[in-house]
């Protein structure tokens, strides 16, 4: 138990952590901004404005260039982390998002007539735009520099 108190002394986990939370929390803000109404499940929904995977890894991935060198082997596999990340959020969630979107109107379509399906819909809203997945990374780097003295 002693060993995983250190964990909660990791400066860079710490301010990774920390960076998601903002962009999560900012989603909330950007959600009010459009609809004018506060929606609590985006703190919890995946998609959406700004990409919080995308600002954990870049925070990560510039603490530890911060930290440890910017030509470290460590920066380098956080980098690659981080690059394998935020193509998933742009482009494999979104694409999975975008089929979902389309099945549901097909089940839509089908079942309309009163008929029953007992399915639940899927998912729409699983990934992001690349923008969203660029202001998440731009956050994420923000944060990071901002609380470099703390490493």
């Amino acid at each position: 138990m002693h060993e995983f108190s250190h964990v909660l002394h990791n400066q860079i986990l710490i301010v990774a952590t920390a960076a998601c939370l903002i962009a999560q929390f900012s989603k909330l803000l950007v959600h009010f901004a459009q609809y004018q109404k506060v929606n609590v499940r985006v703190l919890v929904e995946t998609g959406g404005m700004p990409s919080s995977h995308s600002a954990l890894v870049t925070a990560l991935a510039t603490g530890v260039g911060q930290t440890l060198g910017w030509d470290s082997i460590e920066f380098a596999m956080a980098s690659i982390f981080a690059a394998i990340v935020m193509y998933d959020a742009a482009g494999v969630r979104q694409a999975a998002g975008k089929q979902a979107r389309v099945l549901n109107q097909i089940l839509d379509e089908l079942f309309h007539e009163g008929k029953q399906f007992d399915e639940d819909r899927l998912k729409e809203l699983l990934g992001h735009t690349p923008f969203q997945v660029l202001v998440g990374s731009a956050l994420g780097i923000a944060i990071a520099y901002a609380a470099g003295s703390a490493y």
